[in-house]
């Protein structure tokens, strides 16, 4: 705590970085996955290739992405960008099947409602579609965001800096209260970032609460599912 303390400045800066490394990519992310989750649930034919597009991008190595971006891009080795956009890359690659299972969910007989009642497409598809997806939107959103969160401390193996900098400065000064005052840094980072993402649901979705809120208590949805699937396996009715 004393070394953290003393240093406060650079282990701010770092902190800062590392969380501009993490959200923007995470916002690009959403942006870029939705449309194409939702197209992908509309065509079921371009699905299975839309989804296994982005499982082959996951699979990139992320230090292999980092070292290779710039001769892409044409940016510069050291270039924060090529971390963002490294990362927005994974991002979109977990993203896109969330949004097309969310977007899938969503029971056809409410867009038929909806479509008799005068909706037109767009108004559909923001009015109803992406409310009811919500919910598994957010919890993609929120998986995404730990994981961005990780990765971008690999950077600092290519000299971007982040809190990954106090782990490589650390290693190379043989100084494990560096390496713990990071891992510590980005811990907080994602359990703030978590947060947020769960605060901003429920003042955006206010249903999301009402409606677990109306099943009962996790304890009493937890068993039900449990009656449910003992009744499944048995060859009863769920």
């Amino acid at each position: 705590m004393e070394w953290a303390w003393r240093n406060r400045d650079q282990v701010l800066e770092l902190f800062w970085q590392h969380t501009w490394l993490s959200v923007v990519p995470l916002v690009i992310g959403f942006l870029l996955a939705v449309p194409i989750g939702w197209y992908a649930s509309r065509h079921p034919r371009l699905r299975g290739t839309l989804l296994g597009v982005g499982s082959v991008l996951y699979t990139i190595p992320s230090l292999a992405l980092f070292v290779t971006l710039p001769g892409i891009i044409g940016t510069g080795f050291l270039d924060p960008l090529n971390v963002v956009v490294a990362l927005s890359v994974y991002a979109v690659a977990i993203m896109v099947r969330t949004a097309a299972d969310a977007f899938t969910s969503v029971s056809p007989a409410v867009l038929d409602s909806a479509t008799a009642t005068g909706y037109s497409s767009r108004q559909r598809g923001f009015g109803v579609e992406l409310p009811l997806a919500g919910p598994v939107l957010l919890a993609g959103v929120r998986v995404v965001s730990v994981s961005t969160v990780s990765l971008v401390s690999v950077g600092a193996l290519i000299g971007v800096s982040s809190l990954g900098s106090l782990f490589t400065n650390g290693y190379r000064r043989d100084f494990l209260t560096e390496i713990v005052v990071g891992l510590v840094g980005i811990v907080v980072l994602a359990l703030v970032l978590d947060a947020l993402l769960v605060l901003a649901g429920r003042l955006l979705m206010p249903w999301d609460r009402q409606s677990r809120r109306a099943q009962g208590p996790f304890w009493r949805r937890f068993a039900g599912g449990r009656v449910a699937e003992s009744a499944v396996t048995l060859g009863g009715e769920a």
